[in-house]
């Protein structure tokens, strides 16, 4: 029978035990206190003296016996006895006393011997925190709650020190967090936390993020725009802690996976798949399985998600955005089929704890040497049911700091949106054919697109949704989804007019789904929702001390209207070191330009690069066969090893880490560490001109490694792009990697030096400017 954990109240504390930690306060006192107990227990008949020396001497016979001495008298001298007696003796007395009489009497008695030495002070009794059990510390801290003002100013020392001691036991042990987390947590906060958490280990990186998110966003101020704290919720939550995820591996035999971390890139990626097979076949203790039960019972058939919370997983400096998997569960089974399912989403998570990519970067960001611990946390999906499906109405991920500006108009410093219809995958992941708004918060009706036509294009066409029915997970057109009739229509759908897209000012029953685009117009434009985004991701950052990132769904209540957000995740955002703003060169003779961008750039520099490594877009496009595409986006990764302790960029087509392998060259992380920049080439074809990545989290990969993203659009005014160079210059790929020599026609890479006459390239970017410029030149 496996260990089943303890109800959080189901007894009381050993009183013995709170009579031994109060008294470890004072180490010199405690002799002449427990003088005090021992005349009490005589005075009032519980033992007499007699009996106890009695008592005493035998228990420190015992005592040298459990310690192995055959001949006491001569293996032990009477200094050595006499401190065992004494320890026998302070032992006996705190049993004696703990179960005999009030612990009241034992505080009194604490009390009057320090008033001896403290007279007219009032004096609060203390224990050391850091080696009570939770239960006591949950009971200390809810009795300094009661106290009354006066009185609990002069122990909030105490009451802080005890909710350190338990945000790092059960939240998180990172000093950034615990340091920010302290003045917001109150013990009543942690209890929830511990009643709803399954397991006695920390919660892990995403619920501390969301939990302390959502307290700082409770405190309203007066700076504030709006009351925020009645426009922000969290959705019904509970937490596996991490040490489920260590009897997992050991109930199942799976440590001995746990030096994959070491391991070549090569041997990862090979053992995954077995990998996953055995956590997938893995059995669970029955203390998890009974929770688990208990969980699916209180949630009914509301959709659950399961997602990753480790303790690497958001922490203040390291993101892991996407790294690990999340698993939604739309329960519309009975309790033992979604039981089966919730079980099965957990293996899931767990197995990605080894997955090649999160491996890969772990070791790129100096973290390999840690042993992750993942925990779990289980939501209760946002949303509502329309028709079969059940999804939100808005969900999305917003920035504190716009990553990117398409105009000078644009102040990074407030911020960036992307939304969609339906299920937040599609605003966090690049998808294939399928675009979220994106929003500039400083101007939110300000596009990255002008024309009709490229408003028509870069709209959002399917949805994420959970099919009640077919109980599973589906992508689906937003006209299936949904119609003129599903609320709040008007502020998130316009017409086609063919030359202009307008607002509807009114619903009908006139409106062709055809002609309907989703642009989240009159929502943006009315300013409320703006508003509070706003307002929230300024408060977060301003108590996080640094720019963070958060998801969030959104709910649209007919009033007014009203709009709630449901805050799903926070994480403290890391930004690229690009130290002070870099001026471009007043004159650089025009045959050293490689290439120049006026559009989504950031702020930095990037000089002597060595190499270029680039795709060619139109021979990328026409590769005939997927294997083949696929293999380039081998190759790269191959060149990306291959050239670690040198200085190199890659430049090619489309969307890199598409999911879609024909808009672009298909990478992870894993693929490109090494490279100081990445360069996606969006040539215009017959459907317009391909997004790029920003807030996506193969975006937030690059921002993490401090790997700088510019796109560059050849066809639009203002951009440079030297075909000479790309397509003349010599292609050193075989030199490298000679068994790849046959993809030499769609990869090439470009020795700087042998190109340019022993030049190198620098690439200086200015986004007040809004200009990047790469150009050869000596050093």
């Amino acid at each position: 029978m496996e260990d089943q954990p303890v109800p959080y109240g189901i007894y009381d504390i050993p009183k013995v035990l709170a009579i031994y930690l109060q008294l470890s306060e004072y180490p010199i006192l405690a002799h002449k206190i427990r003088e005090r107990m021992r005349q009490e227990l005589f005075a009032r008949g519980v033992i007499t003296p007699e009996q106890f020396r009695r008592e005493v001497r035998e228990k420190a016979l015992l005592t040298q016996e459990k310690e192995g001495l055959s001949d006491p008298l001569a293996q032990e001298s009477p200094e050595e006895w006499a401190e065992r007696v004494r320890i026998a003796q302070d032992h006996l007395t705190d049993f004696y006393f703990a179960l005999n009489l009030p612990h009241a009497l034992f505080e009194e008695i604490v009390r009057s011997t320090l008033s001896a030495r403290r007279p007219g002070e009032e004096i609060i009794l203390t224990f050391n925190p850091e080696l009570a059990p939770w239960d006591m510390l949950f009971a200390q801290a809810e009795e300094y709650e009661k106290l009354p003002p006066e009185r609990k100013a002069k122990i909030r020392h105490h009451l802080q020190e005890i909710i350190v001691v338990l945000i790092r036991g059960m939240i998180s042990d990172q000093l950034g967090f615990v340091g920010v987390a302290r003045e917001h947590f109150d013990i009543f906060d942690l209890e929830e936390i511990h009643r709803r958490r399954i397991g006695r280990g920390k919660i892990g990186g995403k619920a501390a993020g969301m939990m302390l998110a959502y307290k700082i966003l409770q405190k309203d101020t007066a700076d504030d725009p709006l009351p925020v704290s009645q426009h922000v919720v969290i959705p019904d939550s509970y937490f596996i802690g991490a040490d489920v995820y260590y009897d997992f591996l050991a109930h199942n035999e799976l440590f001995r996976f746990s030096d994959q971390k070491y391991k070549t890139r090569e041997e990862i990626e090979a053992d995954y798949p077995e990998i996953r097979r055995r956590f997938m076949n893995g059995r669970f203790p029955e203390y998890v399985v009974y929770s688990q039960a208990a969980l699916v019972n209180d949630m009914g058939n509301n959709p659950l998600i399961v997602r990753s919370s480790s303790l690497l997983e958001d922490n203040f400096g390291k993101s892991f955005a996407g790294k690990y998997e999340s698993h939604f569960c739309p329960n519309q089974g009975s309790p033992a089929e979604n039981l089966k399912a919730l079980l099965n989403a957990i293996r899931r998570v767990y197995a990605s704890t080894l997955n090649p990519d999160a491996l890969f970067y772990r070791q790129q960001v100096g973290l390999v040497d840690y042993d992750e611990r993942m925990a779990i946390l289980i939501q209760r999906v946002e949303g509502s049911r329309y028709g079969r499906y059940f999804f939100p109405t808005v969900a999305g991920v917003a920035f504190s700091r716009n990553p990117f500006r398409w105009n000078r108009k644009i102040r990074r410093e407030d911020g960036f949106l992307r939304i969609v219809l339906g299920l937040g995958t599609r605003a966090v992941e690049r998808v294939a054919n399928d675009y979220p708004r994106m929003v500039a918060l400083s101007h939110p009706q300000l596009r990255p697109e002008i024309t009709a036509a490229e408003i028509r294009k870069y709209s959002q066409r399917f949805a994420d949704v959970l099919d009640l029915e077919d109980n599973c997970f589906k992508t689906l057109p937003v006209t299936e989804v949904g119609d003129s009739d599903y609320p709040s229509t008007e502020l998130l759908v316009s017409i086609d007019e063919g030359d202009y897209i307008r607002p509807i000012h009114f619903l009908g029953n006139n409106l062709p789904p055809g002609a309907l685009v989703l642009t989240f117009d009159r929502l943006l434009k009315e300013g409320k929702f703006t508003t509070l985004m706003s307002a929230i991701l300024r408060k977060l950052e301003r108590a996080y001390g640094q720019p963070v990132d958060v998801e969030f769904t959104l709910e649209i209540l007919p009033e007014h209207p009203w709009f709630i957000v449901h805050l799903l995740q926070c994480r403290p955002l890391s930004s690229q070191e690009s130290g002070q703003v870099h001026y471009l060169p007043s004159f650089i003779p025009p045959q050293d330009v490689i290439f120049a961008s006026t559009k989504l750039v950031p702020d930095g520099i990037v000089p002597r690069v060595e190499y270029v490594v680039y795709v060619s877009p139109t021979r990328y496009a026409a590769i005939p066969d997927y294997t083949t595409k696929y293999e380039v986006g081998r190759v790269i990764g191959r060149l990306n090893k291959k050239l670690e302790g040198h200085r190199y960029i890659i430049i090619g087509p489309g969307r890199w880490g598409s999911a879609n392998i024909d808009l672009g060259v298909k990478v992870s992380y894993a693929d490109i560490y090494n490279t100081l920049m990445l360069i996606e080439v969006a040539f215009a074809g017959p459907e317009g001109t391909p997004e790029v990545s920003y807030g996506t989290h193969f975006f937030q990969d690059l921002v993490e490694a401090n790997i700088y993203a510019l796109p560059l659009y050849p066809d639009e005014e203002g951009t440079l792009f030297n075909h000479s160079f790309f397509e003349d210059s010599a292609n050193v790929l075989a030199m490298l990697l000679p068994d790849d020599e046959p993809y030499a026609r769609y990869v090439k890479v470009i020795d700087v030096r042998a190109a340019t006459g022993g030049r190198l390239l620098e690439v200086v970017m200015n986004a007040e400017q809004e200009k990047a410029v790469g150009y050869v030149r000596a050093y």
